[in-house]
């Protein structure tokens, strides 16, 4: 049986590839977190990040790859699990089976999806623009300004704000569940669960100061 037509792979290779799309955002943190206390370290990650032919044309594109896959097989298994339901839903007692999270994962992951678009618009868009089509020279100092360009305005900084509030929703119930998807659910456990909460706290957490740092000190 193939892996995507069966219950327990679909779930497996979500979780594989909701732990890479986790790998990408720690990286992507990692990186950004250096703007805050200097801007020359940032534009030379950011430089070597975007210029880069590893980068750029291996790692980039699987990165889109696990992204659209990811969110495709949420879907799936969301509409396969509500075909399953035997019982209606006036039986489910919500909150006493599930956390909140756990229940709406395709809302907080539709919200996520949503930021993913709007991070294209600011930053991947204007960066193919600025490399293929327009063919600007090689400017090893433009990425910080361009940044904190992009958090001038406070609606801006408001959606990002917004986005990672469910992101860490989707990451409180994702992280942990793909250890248990992938056979983990054992004595391990409870010691995974306090660190996949914290990453699920502490990451976001962490951009949304990145994106309000940068707007009080725009001006």
């Amino acid at each position: 049986m193939s892996v995507f037509t069966s219950s327990i792979g679909r779930k497996i290779a979500m979780a594989l590839s909701g732990l890479f799309l986790i790998l990408f955002l720690t990286q992507h943190f990692a990186i950004n977190i250096t703007s805050v206390f200097s801007e020359a370290l940032f534009n030379q990650l950011s430089h070597f990040m975007g210029n880069n032919p590893i980068v750029q044309f291996v790692f980039q594109p699987l990165l889109i790859f696990g992204v659209l896959f990811h969110f495709i097989m949420g879907f799936v298994l969301e509409l396969k699990n509500r075909g399953a339901r035997q019982k209606a839903y006036s039986q489910f007692k919500g909150s006493a089976n599930a956390s909140w999270p756990s229940r709406n994962m395709i809302i907080s992951g539709l919200v996520v999806l949503s930021f993913l678009a709007l991070h294209f618009y600011d930053f991947w868009i204007p960066e193919m623009n600025y490399k293929y089509v327009e063919v600007l020279p090689l400017n090893e100092t433009r990425y910080f300004e361009e940044m904190v360009h992009k958090f001038e305005s406070p609606v801006r900084v408001g959606l990002y704000v917004l986005s990672f509030f469910f992101l860490a929703l989707h990451l409180h119930h994702g992280f942990s569940s793909s250890f248990q998807s992938m056979g983990a659910n054992n004595k391990y456990t409870q010691a995974i669960k306090p660190l996949t909460t914290a990453f699920a706290v502490l990451i976001p957490l962490g951009f949304v100061f990145i994106a309000i740092y940068h707007h009080l000190t725009a001006f």
